[in-house]
């Protein structure tokens, strides 16, 4: 992926020390060698001196992995690697003794590690808001208000995100229509709603980018579609001609999407304002039916 700034690269423990950062810096790792990074950022002092199954076992993964996390920091082999970090442990540059690291909760320590990094990425989309990405949300949010039919793309791993805002967005937009299911179907389904008269296509694309998704822009592109994203970075492989981007979480084996998630549920509350009698209507009509036909437990009930 294109586009990563330091300010972007995880920071697994404060123990680990500014060596196997240097390591890990510009690197986006699987979920199985974030397993691996995991372990070794707990566990460098007895890592170092492991065989690349031990590791393996430890980590919770295949042998294989061990060299393919090996050969994705710039390796030749595991052999290469364990020999680059030993020095660190010998040179002593953690903040803690081996033997008060074994003690800590490291279960508490990464869960606080990935919450301070989903608070650190809200911040930083909080003070970008003030200025250009603010604007964007504002601008796109009044064309996609305007824009009927209105597309919503997002797969594999992004279909829960898309699927949220399309849930919400639809309470105040009269045709929305959700597409997280891939196949010769999607381009079907593209190319109708073009034809229906819509001018955007709203796809959410976070990592790992599937080359499905890709194909898909590619192809809206060529009908004519115009496309916004919702992703984690402000350069992405893909056509886009307005991209909100916010930091996912990567501390955890999986990615987590706090700041892409209040992202997306700003835009939907830029339509709103776009549109506010048009809103203030929808949503009235949707509180009669709801409170008609019991949808949702009244308060005290």
């Amino acid at each position: 992926m294109s586009g990563l700034r330091d300010t972007d690269l995880p920071i697994w423990s404060e123990s680990v020390g500014d060596g196997l950062q240097r390591l890990l810096a510009g690197k986006r790792l699987s979920p199985t060698q974030r397993r691996i990074a995991h372990y070794l950022s707990g566990h460098l002092h007895e890592a170092v001196f492991l065989s690349s199954v031990e590791l393996a076992e430890r980590a919770g993964v295949s042998q294989p992995s061990v060299t393919r996390f090996a050969t994705a920091l710039g390796f030749a082999g595991y052999p290469e690697l364990r020999n680059a970090l030993r020095p660190l442990v010998v040179a002593g540059p953690w903040g803690l003794p081996a033997s008060a690291a074994a003690g800590k909760d490291e279960e508490v320590e990464l869960a606080r590690e990935a919450l301070g990094g989903e608070i650190a990425n809200l911040t930083r989309v909080r003070d970008r808001l003030a200025g250009e990405l603010g604007e964007r949300v504002r601008s796109l949010g009044a064309s996609l208000a305007a824009a009927e039919p209105l597309p919503v793309l997002g797969l594999r791993v992004s279909s829960g995100l898309a699927t949220g805002f399309a849930y919400y967005a639809r309470r105040i937009h009269p045709d929305v229509r959700l597409l997280v299911h891939g196949g010769s179907e999607l381009h079907d389904r593209l190319h109708t709603a073009r034809r229906a008269g819509a001018e955007w296509l709203l796809a959410v694309v976070l990592p790992r980018y599937p080359v499905e998704t890709v194909q898909a822009l590619q192809f809206a592109r060529s009908i004519g579609l115009r496309i916004a994203v919702i992703t984690d970075s402000a350069e992405v492989p893909f056509p886009a001609d307005v991209v909100l981007d916010a930091p996912v979480g990567d501390r955890l084996v999986f990615d987590s999407h706090a700041a892409p998630l209040v992202l997306a549920m700003l835009l939907v509350e830029a339509m709103a304002d776009a549109l506010p009698l048009r809103t203030q209507a929808r949503l009235e009509e949707h509180e009669r039916m709801t409170d008609a036909t019991g949808v949702f437990l009244q308060p005290g009930g």
